[in-house]
């Protein structure tokens, strides 16, 4: 299940950033949740990075053209 990043959390997590920042710094509780709020971060935008590349055609030489999503992973990392 993907995690949503609303405005909202955007929004505490520049809140965090600009507060670890000042001489006040962040409790131990802000600490945690600006952890849990950018782990939610990164993984919202790791799936939709990947939602995007799977969602990738590529034309072939011959013409045809292949779903990136399509390709056995072994061959993808062959590939690289």
């Amino acid at each position: 299940m993907a995690t949503i990043i609303n405005e909202e959390k955007i929004a505490r997590i520049n809140e965090l950033a600009r507060k670890s920042k000042t001489a006040e710094g962040l409790t131990k509780e802000e600490l945690e949740e600006q952890a849990h709020l950018r782990w939610e971060y990164i993984n919202a935008v790791k799936a939709n990075l990947r939602s995007t590349l799977e969602n990738i055609d590529i034309k072939e030489k011959d013409g045809s053209i292949t779903h990136v999503k399509d390709i056995p992973a072994k061959r993808r990392k062959k590939e690289d």
